[in-house]
């Protein structure tokens, strides 16, 4: 921090981030969240390969569902890259990726092939918990979208109040 100070006075512009973190101080929560943001995304790309890789042994409908839930959450992922999310929706989209939607298509992977048929009673569990994940995932998503929206509303609200905003009129009208 002092050195950024000193830099700027003296022309030596910004110091680089490794330089002046000395490890006395923790790092910018903006950072944290941009970190755990980018592991999410890698999760999911890690997620996004596996099907592919794996579509001969997946029915054609798990496929597209799984990966139109990738498509959504990569939105998503993007949305909250640029506009930030509270910290439960961000813990909500690293759990979906990280474990709600790949612990149950390992378990079905795992399975022998005749029980991954497109007709078989364990496909049909499979695209229950799909169908699930993708109201939650539409959900969270509609949640962040608003939420945002919903914030700049209220913060609008705080200055009409602070400011009478209402209340100003111009003298003679």
């Amino acid at each position: 921090m002092v050195a950024k100070f000193l830099g700027s006075l003296f022309g030596g512009g910004a110091v680089p981030r490794s330089a002046a973190f000395s490890g006395d101080e923790s790092p910018a929560p903006a950072d944290l969240a941009a970190d755990e943001l980018t592991v999410t995304r890698d999760a999911l790309e890690e997620l996004r390969r596996t099907v592919l890789a794996n579509g001969a042994e997946l029915p054609p409908l798990v496929v597209s569902q799984v990966l139109q839930l990738a498509d959504i959450l990569r939105a998503l992922i993007g949305y909250i890259g640029r506009s930030g999310a509270s910290t439960e929706q961000g813990v909500l989209l690293n759990a979906v990726i990280t474990d709600y939607l790949p612990s149950p298509l390992r378990a079905y992977l795992m399975l022998a092939p005749a029980s991954r048929r497109d007709e078989s009673a364990d496909t049909a569990v499979l695209l229950e918990q799909l169908d699930t994940l993708y109201s939650t995932v539409q959900n969270l998503d509609n949640q962040v979208r608003t939420g945002a929206i919903t914030e700049l509303a209220v913060h609008g609200q705080f200055l009409r109040d602070k400011f009478d905003i209402d209340g100003l009129h111009l003298e003679g009208r």
